[in-house]
């Protein structure tokens, strides 16, 4: 199709998205059709306006927060992290070797399941040395997790009667991405937004100790820990805010187009989604993800219902 024809149909969408016409699951639906229809004019660079969108998405919602507030939903939401991922891990290691997957996939699917998504993954490939072809495959798995989620997640909390705080607490534990994962929360409330951020950014936090697991487990030596230091600069914004450095309205648009930026960012998501390369990837890697996705989701769902 006419290249001029598909930009012209790509900005405007990331015009509608930036302008805050568009909501969470919206925008990543239309980059996915996006991509069915027209071919994607900017591939190249998807993931890496993905990458650097939604930390400056993230750092900017730290400007609608407190520092009280954040210590005590950080510390609220500490054990139940703790748990889910250790016993996230241990069960996808022992459904990797049940269902005869590869080792190193399979522990690439289970860390972007129990942590952060496409963030651990990218993390933990390098420290076990993990081929470009085993890294696609568990980032194609655990995107498509996220993609539905976004819709999922939203429907079964109102169903439920989850408030914001539990259900902010809920989608931080339970959805993969951080993108999904403020995506989700964002049409839930203000509320669940601050809540899913700080606990998921705390949570993104286990990449270091699981990486050094990680070089055990498969007994490499000298490889490089990636560290995510723009938690920081989050932690940074909260301050300025807590301390009111900056006039109100200045923070306030702050978070206003950080919502909107992290909007833009699921429609760059949803481009990236090749229905191609989920075929190719088998029916053992999405069957270890979806066992590992709902036992971590009716896990921590029980947990907040019942202990927290």
């Amino acid at each position: 199709m006419n290249t001029t024809i598909t930009k012209l149909v790509y900005f405007s969408i990331v015009i509608a998205a930036i302008t805050g016409y568009l909501n969470s699951a919206t925008a990543l639906t239309l980059g996915f059709v996006f991509t069915l229809i027209f071919k994607n004019p900017f591939k190249v660079h998807s993931h890496m306006a993905i990458h650097y969108f939604l930390k400056i998405s993230v750092v900017g919602l730290g400007f609608g927060m407190f520092i009280k507030e954040t210590l005590q939903t950080g510390k609220e939401g500490l054990s139940l992290t703790f748990l889910s991922i250790v016993l996230t891990v241990s069960l996808g290691l022992i459904l990797a070797k049940f269902l005869k997957i590869d080792l190193k996939l399979g522990h690439l699917i289970t860390s972007g399941t129990s942590i952060c998504g496409g963030s651990a993954i990218a993390a933990i490939a390098p420290v076990i040395k993990a081929n470009g072809k085993t890294i696609s495959i568990a980032l194609g798995v655990v995107f498509l997790l996220n993609s539905i989620a976004l819709f999922v997640f939203p429907a079964v909390g109102h169903w439920l009667g989850l408030n914001q705080s539990q259900f902010g607490l809920w989608c931080a534990i339970a959805i993969h991405d951080t993108s999904s994962v403020v995506g989700a929360a964002l049409d839930y409330g203000d509320q669940a937004l601050k809540i899913a951020t700080t606990v998921k950014l705390s949570r993104t936090l286990w990449i270091i100790p699981l990486s050094i697991v990680s070089m055990f487990i498969f007994k490499t030596k000298g490889e490089k820990i990636r560290i995510p230091y723009f938690i920081l600069l989050f932690i940074g914004a909260i301050l300025i805010n807590s301390y009111h450095i900056l006039p109100a309205f200045v923070t306030t648009n702050i978070v206003l187009y950080s919502k909107r930026l992290l909007v833009l960012t699921l429609y760059i998501v949803g481009t990236t989604i090749s229905v191609k390369d989920l075929k190719s990837t088998g029916s053992k890697p999405i069957v270890l993800a979806v066992c590992l996705w709902l036992f971590i989701s009716v896990f921590s769902l029980t947990y907040i219902l019942n202990i927290k």
